[in-house]
């Protein structure tokens, strides 16, 4: 299937952008086009987060003195694309190894405080950064999906749901900017004196002096 899809594909696309109406043909192809956009942004960043976990997991445990620490921490950054499970995953081999390895337990707390760092470091910086910035999503919106999607779909829910919350995102903004441009929204007002927060201070300001007057 991927071998046809890839050699068809762009009979497929002019296939289809045949059929669209042809009155909504250009603003259907333009949101499409920011799908696209957002969501091959929101691989990238996955990509760097999984990148920077495996280098940061792989450096930490192998400082540490765990044996096979370098294959864990790829591992666990790896899998880090699916949320929470390459933290669990690499956290319980790694524990399982230090405590089979080490006769103390300063080593295996320190195993444990890495996997912590390292959710702390993804959750508070890496995500909101190279995830939520780059497709427009805040970190409360990117949680939401990720509890909606669990709560709602199990195991695929977490997958599906920062694309999902991506694509939703491009139509509730597309939807936006259609009422703002809308008589619901401006009322009597021209819509062009409201194209900016300064002109409807200037507005607010200018009818403010005439009760003052």
């Amino acid at each position: 299937m991927a071998f046809y899809l890839l050699r068809d594909w762009d009979l497929i696309v002019n296939k289809i952008h045949g059929w669209l109406p042809l009155e909504y043909k250009e603003t259907v192809i333009e949101q499409v086009l920011k799908i696209d956009k957002s969501l091959a942004a929101l691989v990238r960043g996955q990509g760097c987060v999984c990148i920077v976990l495996a280098l940061f997991y792989s450096v930490s445990l192998t400082a540490v003195g765990l044996q096979f620490g370098v294959l864990i921490g790829l591992f666990s950054g790896i899998i880090s694309f699916i949320p929470f499970v390459g933290a669990i995953l690499g956290a319980v081999f790694s524990v399982g190894f230090s405590i089979f390895q080490f006769d103390s337990y300063t080593p295996i707390l320190l195993v444990t405080a890495i996997f912590f760092v390292g959710q702390l470091l993804e959750g508070n910086f890496l995500t909101p950064k190279l995830i939520g910035d780059a497709v427009g999503l805040h970190p409360v919106w990117i949680i939401f999906a990720l509890l909606t999607g669990g709560s709602m779909f199990g195991f695929l829910g977490v997958l599906l749901a920062l694309p999902i919350a991506v694509v939703v995102a491009v139509f509730t903004r597309f939807g936006m900017a259609r009422y703002l441009q809308s008589t619901i929204y401006h009322g009597n007002i021209e819509p062009r004196s409201l194209n900016d927060s300064q002109d409807a201070n200037k507005i607010m300001t200018k009818a403010d002096n005439q009760k003052l007057q």
